[in-house]
């Protein structure tokens, strides 16, 4: 276990709005699918600008939340400027959804958008750079944070010459430029982050110790390489070996899993609660859409590639993200408002501050969503697949109304 301080960690009220507004816009995000006809290209503007919010909305402005409270606490190290997350929190957000605002309607505002992700990303990057400077450790966590952010400084910096490109009329390879964009972004930051944090998470609230971590370090040197080889190749122009790079990544995964279920076997928590739950959820969603994007890129059979990304985004992405925040909000909220409390009054358990019932309506209305999606942009059915999202979009309500108690959670409720 880590030595959790005060000293570490940066002040919660500066962190939950990462949460408040992922949160949000996961539930807008997930109902604005109703708008579009799922048989469209994935190509389609509409498609891209649903994508940037949700990645940059959801999954990015989440996973900075929790890199601000977790990275300190494993590295035993204060930030070297907290007060930058304010900064980062204001431009990714308000960039966020003014990229979505010209990809839908006005082109001329993608790069401004396109400026404030980049200024929130380099400063996110040169934060988290001088903080890992402070320490001497050189763990796989430390080590997915580094190259993630390297990552995705390059993606960042690609999107914002496609934006330039897109706003301005400047004649750039986009449709070279693009698969980089969305490789070093999805591959190269997010698996590659989730991979390394999750060494952390998934050992702590599992309650495995004492394992090898032989597969999960292949499995990281892997992805690293078959990322960097991608970009170059794809870069080039060398199609082919770009295209072989691709099996690097699905290698990867398959050591990742190999650890995964190292981890399993030996976890002493047995209990399957609303954690494992996603958790399961969460990677058998990535096995299938290996599976499926293996199988629609190389044969070229398109509602194959969009069930893969799917399963990809809302079954791997949402839900090992949802599954997280049910663990790490309840935590970071009783250290808050409780820690001091102890020895001096009952306090409550962390289990006891989630709402189980929209927890529980939340998980099944999201499998069920997801199920039915990916099946439906499978055999290419717009109104199945419609369906699916409607049910998505139950579950992420009661998501967001579980955080939102979660984060309201103070000590009139466990009295």
């Amino acid at each position: 276990m880590f030595n959790i301080s005060k000293d570490f960690a940066p002040p919660f009220k500066m962190i939950e709005p990462f949460f408040k507004f992922g949160s949000i816009i996961y539930v807008v995000a997930i109902f604005l699918l109703l708008l579009f006809d799922s048989t469209k290209s994935l190509e389609d503007f509409t498609i891209v600008g649903w994508a940037h919010l949700f990645l940059l909305g959801f999954v990015m402005i989440t996973i900075f939340g929790a890199m601000a409270q977790l990275v300190p606490v494993v590295l035993e190290v204060g930030h070297y400027n907290v007060d930058l997350y304010n900064r980062i929190y204001k431009a990714l957000s308000i960039g966020s959804i003014v990229m979505v605002i010209g990809f839908w309607f006005f082109p001329i505002l993608l790069p401004i958008g396109g400026a404030l992700v980049l200024f929130s990303m380099a400063t996110f990057l040169y934060e988290t750079l001088m903080t890992l400077k402070k320490t001497k450790a050189n763990t796989l966590t430390v080590k997915s944070v580094k190259y993630g952010n390297y990552f995705l400084t390059v993606a960042i910096v690609i999107g914002f010459i496609m934006a330039l490109a897109i706003g301005m009329g400047f004649n750039v390879a986009i449709d070279r430029l693009l698969p980089i964009h969305v490789v070093l972004v999805l591959f190269g930051y997010v698996t590659v982050t989730i991979i390394g944090l999750s060494m952390v998470l998934l050992p702590m609230f599992g309650l495995a110790h004492g394992y090898d971590d032989t597969n999960v370090e292949i499995a990281f040197k892997i992805l690293v390489a078959s990322v960097i080889a991608y970009s170059l190749f794809k870069f080039i122009g060398v199609n082919f070996l770009a295209n072989s790079a691709l099996f690097g990544v699905a290698l990867a995964i398959i050591f990742y899993f190999k650890q995964l279920v190292i981890l399993y076997q030996i976890r002493a928590r047995k209990i399957l609660d609303i954690w494992y739950q996603h958790i399961y959820v969460a990677f058998i969603s990535l096995a299938a859409s290996l599976l499926f994007g293996l199988f629609g890129y190389f044969f070229g059979w398109s509602n194959s590639l969009k069930s893969a990304l799917w399963l990809f985004t809302l079954g791997f992405f949402a839900f090992i993200i949802n599954g997280h925040l049910l663990k790490i909000i309840p935590f970071l909220v009783w250290f808050e408002r409780f820690s001091p409390l102890v020895g001096k009054k009952k306090v409550p358990m962390l289990h006891e501050m989630l709402p189980n019932r929209d927890t529980n309506f939340s998980f099944w209305f999201s499998l069920a969503g997801l199920t039915f999606g990916a099946f439906g942009l499978l055999i290419g059915s717009d109104s199945l697949f419609k369906g699916g999202v409607t049910l998505f979009g139950f579950g992420a309500i009661f998501m967001l109304k579980s955080v939102i108690f979660i984060l309201n959670y103070s000590e009139e409720d466990y009295v």
